[in-house]
């Protein structure tokens, strides 16, 4: 009797059991080689499906009701394997028993069978699945050849996270390549030898200036230490770049010519903000082909502009990151390491044998610090990954990680490069009033006030608006953001007068250059990344440039951010120099310090202990980004009344809804609730949760978005 595994849309073709589970062992074990477990992920595909040698699938084949196929697996292994090697019995069960829900957690051993754990599952009653036993070897599960870091088995955890990504993008691949009956046509990508040239040749001609009295030419010293130490053997190691010292090429040097050496299959970078990315990826892309990078997050629709027609390859390629050059957000690498869904996790294997770069290192999650972190030394010490945190403002890493002995600089002699490219002069004002700042800023012709809260930037502008004065927060949506920048810009370049009162969002990735920046009091490495935007292009002095640090007289809450202010305040109440290396590594030292335990405030590393791991809760508590918050759209125009429609026509679609993300604006569920009880808010669709659409426009401002200063239904502008 022959048993199938799928059959195609047309009813023509089948494809057996045995078939489909031999293409995906062999593809899960091509997978897991990159980090030396072939025969681990050979043998979790070879019985991944097993269960569907039972007569319900048959059934399910024809039409019938949906039966449960995955848990076989996981019960063969745990009869077969507790005994002998009950480390593979475990690792395996937990892959194949999730290859369709996702991890489970491991729940405990008085599970019932009708529980969604790992226990459970194994507990629950299963049709005859027995003939298997005539088309299907047993596969052998040898030692595991990865180094263990510390106690309490996170390791364990995250090898079975890693396994298991072997496993369901073997599936995918193999299912997706029989339901096509052809290869879908992934890979058209060039080799990092043919990218490294690229390279080689776009920097030819800088390579020459030696002249280290010039910018270019420190940044060419910068870029060759890069290239030279891409031959050094693979590890954790560092850039410390001040502003305008070319990172972004230089970062881009040292991973291709490292990978080249070490036979490592992509560069993965991780940046903070999609702003960065957006500009990142263009300039990757002018240097190496557009075909060769991958531009991944929330943001990014995989579609041809001109003809709205999807870009296959594209959307294939993000999928599971098959391309050499990966460049994606904090929130969508760092969640997808504590995923417990399938097709988050597909992407996984393709981290390791990689170089990842985290640009702007001292963005990475402080609250998650601890889990994020135990999850790069495992990629460096076991999966054959090289690692670079990135940054002007280098947080101080060292003793999170216990088995990396040393954190190797990139930079050459850095103390000197910041000397160099110090291009400001700071100065803290301490304590002030808003009618005293407001009269600073009339002073001035080209200036950029930072305050550290939305509605605040809002009350400033309206206490100043007037021609050339200008406000920019996320109170406004994307498109309407960038309309504004396109306007500073210009002023700035004709030399006209533009102030501009905004939010932090423009410290990274904002190409700026005013004469003054006004910056109310922050972390250290926000109010150094400021300073990044006063005399950006090094055209006047450092004593005309000028940086003012200040306070408000009034207390005023920055959820989020209070112990970084606090720490601030503390070293400048000692009269350190905000801008020193010296100081930079003291704030974050006593920054992590005074966090302790909240650096894992939802206890990741506990739930991922002991050996029945909590994948599944990990996988929920897991968020970057929290989300006590509502989506409100805002449609003030066409292009946004068209997709508006779309919405309404043909429900939620990932495409969709990343158009539509140009056109919104999220607050927290506390100011949501203000809104929406004035009723000027009404869902969008019924299949889209969290997110409505703005029916009085006149809350909408195309001087500073959406309106804040509301309270109990009364509204008051400023």
């Amino acid at each position: 009797m022959q048993y199938y595994a799928h059959i195609s849309e047309d009813k023509t073709r089948k494809q057996t059991v045995k078939d489909h589970l031999t293409g995906t062992a062999r593809r899960s074990e091509l997978f897991a080689e990159a980090f030396r477990c072939g025969a681990w992920g050979y043998g979790c595909g070879v019985l991944h499906d097993i269960g569907k040698y039972s007569q319900g699938f048959r059934k399910r084949l024809e039409g019938g009701s949906i039966t449960d196929h995955a848990t076989a697996g996981a019960q063969e292994m745990m009869r077969l394997y507790a005994g002998s090697n009950p480390l593979a019995a475990y690792c395996a069960a937990y892959c194949i028993s999730g290859h369709h829900s996702g991890l489970l957690d491991g729940g405990r051993t008085g599970d019932t069978a009708g529980e969604a754990t790992l226990q459970g599952r194994l507990k629950k009653q299963l049709e005859d699945y027995s003939p298997y036993k005539n088309e299907v070897e047993m596969p052998d599960f040898p030692g595991l050849p990865l180094r263990q870091i510390g106690k309490g088995g996170f390791g364990l955890s995250f090898f079975i996270r890693m396994l298991f990504s072997c496993l369901v993008d073997g599936d995918y691949l193999d299912t997706e390549q029989f339901m096509l009956g052809q290869d879908a046509g992934r890979g058209d990508y060039d080799c990092m030898d043919v990218l490294l040239r690229r390279l080689e040749s776009h920097v030819e001609s800088w390579l020459s200036n030696d002249d280290l009295t010039s910018v270019n030419g420190r940044r060419t010293a910068i870029l060759k230490a890069c290239l030279q130490a891409g031959r050094r053997r693979q590890g954790l190691y560092q850039l410390t770049v001040p502003t305008g010292g070319g990172k972004t090429v230089s970062s881009l040097g040292f991973a291709l010519r490292h990978a080249a050496e070490h036979g490592l299959e992509r560069i993965i970078y991780v940046i903070p903000y999609t702003s960065i990315i957006e500009q990142n990826a263009q300039v990757f892309k002018e240097i190496l082909g557009k075909k060769n990078v991958l531009e991944n997050h929330c943001n990014v629709t995989y579609e041809d502009k001109e003809s709205g027609k999807e870009l296959k390859m594209e959307q294939l390629a993000a999928e599971n990151w098959d391309k050499p050059v990966v460049v994606t957000t904090n929130v969508q690498f760092f969640e997808s390491l504590f995923a417990s869904r399938t097709s988050v996790c597909r992407k996984l294997h393709n981290i390791a044998n990689s170089v990842i770069i985290f640009d702007e290192a001292q963005m990475l999650p402080n609250d998650y610090l601890k889990p994020c972190l135990t999850a790069i030394e495992e990629l460096v010490i076991n999966y054959e990954v090289s690692a670079v945190l990135c940054t002007a403002t280098q947080p101080a890493l060292d003793p999170f990680f216990k088995n990396i002995k040393q954190i190797t600089e990139l930079c050459p002699r850095m103390e000197k490069q910041f000397t160099f490219f110090k291009r400001v002069h700071l100065e803290n004002i301490g304590k002030l009033s808003e009618e005293a700042l407001k009269n600073y800023l009339l002073e001035e012709t080209q200036a950029l006030c930072i305050v550290n809260t939305k509605k605040r930037a809002q009350k400033i502008y309206h206490e100043l608006k007037g021609k050339g004065i200008f406000h920019l927060s996320t109170s406004m949506y994307p498109k309407h953001r960038k309309r504004v920048l396109k306007q500073v810009k210009e002023r700035l370049a004709n030399k006209e007068k533009c102030i501009l009162i905004s939010t932090s969002l423009v410290e990274a990735g904002v190409d700026l250059d005013f004469y003054t920046v006004y910056r109310q009091i922050a972390g250290v490495d926000s109010m150094i990344q400021a300073a990044g935007r006063c005399n950006r292009e090094g055209n006047r002095t450092t004593e005309e440039s000028k940086v003012v640090i200040f306070q408000f007289e009034e207390k005023e809450a920055v959820p989020g951010q209070q112990q970084q202010i606090d720490v601030s305040e503390s070293l400048l109440t000692d009269e350190c120099k905000i801008e020193d290396l010296e100081t930079i590594t003291k704030y974050f030292q006593m920054l992590y310090h005074f966090r302790g335990e909240s650096l894992d405030k939802k206890k990741i590393c506990e739930e991922l202990k002991g050996g029945l791991y909590n994948f599944a809760r990990v996988g929920k508590e897991f968020r970057l980004i929290e989300k006590n918050t509502k989506t409100i759209f805002i449609n003030t125009e066409v292009e946004a009344q068209k997709i508006l429609q779309n919405l309404k026509v043909k429900g939620f679609t990932r495409s969709g809804m990343r158009r539509a993300a140009q056109y919104c604006v999220t607050v927290y569920d506390q100011k949501f609730d203000k809104y929406n009880g004035m009723g000027i808010l009404r869902p969008v669709s019924e299949d889209i949760q969290d997110f409505y659409v703005l029916t009085d426009l006149e809350q909408y401002s195309e001087e500073t978005g959406l309106n804040l200063d509301i309270d109990d239904g009364m509204v008051l502008w400023g």
